[in-house]
């Protein structure tokens, strides 16, 4: 059996870390009787996705994105469109899908997952025209994002330090949801819709998400006084909030949201700006990754 090319498109900036030593570290790792290794770095927003467009239609039979779950979405997007599989090494300030799918943070760990060759099929979504491959929602973590993409202090302190800034005048916004032709009216501070349990950094807003059921989890998080984030912080790190009065969670596949204005969304952590309009859907089994063999 012949060696599978593979690419590394490798995001510079994501989570604030150096990464020019990452080429000396995969090969150090990489089984190279089982590879053809090859590196890209990226330059600019929507460089990965070029990058990965163009390998995907020549002779790479895997593409790794190094990088955060903005870095993922780019790549993964092409990725599936070319029925090609995807590698991932943790890199970002969450990393919300790799957690999920037992991707070791250790860079190391990661690429010796990419040896073992593991492949599943998970599930993905669409925003409008977007995809999403872990999370994606509207109201306040969006605004963060929508804010934090300027900000020069990158990785989970400067992200938590904005947050507390930002949450101090944000006001909830009223939503219509009509999920699987069941139709709701809310008044939230977030509505997510989770392919994967987590935002990143093991803060779980869907603790029975799932990326390989055919469904969507849309994640409600309430309005709520300040003095009572500590407790929502507290269900989200010990993965209970379908535990708490705070959130509901409401699973389907086919979503349509409609908000007051048009207003800053996020995919997969992105800052992105949409309409009142949202119709959110899901693909099943439709994206080939590398995963460890424990992940169930």
């Amino acid at each position: 059996m012949g060696k599978s090319n593979i690419l590394f498109i490798i995001n510079p900036i994501s989570g604030g870390k150096d990464k020019l030593k990452i080429p000396a570290i995969i090969d150090a790792n990489l089984d190279r009787s089982k590879f053809n290794p090859n590196y890209s770095f990226t330059e600019y927003i929507g460089h990965a996705a070029e990058i990965a467009e163009e390998a995907a239609n020549k002779n790479f039979d895997i593409i790794v994105a190094v990088g955060g779950d903005g870095t993922i979405n780019e790549i993964a997007a092409k990725v599936m469109q070319q029925q090609k599989i995807l590698g991932i090494i943790p890199f970002g300030s969450g990393n919300g899908l790799a957690r999920f799918l037992k991707i070791p943070m250790n860079t190391a760990k990661a690429i010796q997952v990419l040896n073992s060759q593991h492949v599943m099929k998970i599930d993905t979504g669409t925003f409008n025209d977007k995809f999403f491959f872990n999370m994606a929602g509207m109201g306040f973590d969006a605004h963060i994002s929508s804010v934090f993409v300027g900000n020069k202090k990158r990785g989970l302190s400067g992200y938590l330090k904005l947050g507390f800034k930002e949450m101090i005048n944000y006001k909830p916004e009223k939503y219509r949801l009509l999920i699987d032709g069941v139709s709701y009216t809310r008044t939230a501070f977030v509505v997510s819709v989770a392919n994967s349990s987590q935002y990143g950094n093991n803060a779980h807003v869907s603790p029975h998400a799932s990326v390989t059921d055919g469904l969507l989890d849309v994640c409600i998080v309430k309005s709520f006084p300040l003095y009572k984030l500590p407790l929502l912080a507290y269900h989200m790190l010990n993965a209970s909030t379908d535990r708490s009065d705070m959130v509901e969670i409401i699973q389907g596949k086919n979503i349509q949201i409609t908000r007051a204005d048009d207003a800053a969304i996020h995919i997969d952590g992105e800052p992105f700006f949409m309409g009142r309009e949202i119709a959110v859907s899901i693909s099943p089994l439709s994206l080939n990754v590398i995963v460890p063999e424990v992940f169930r």
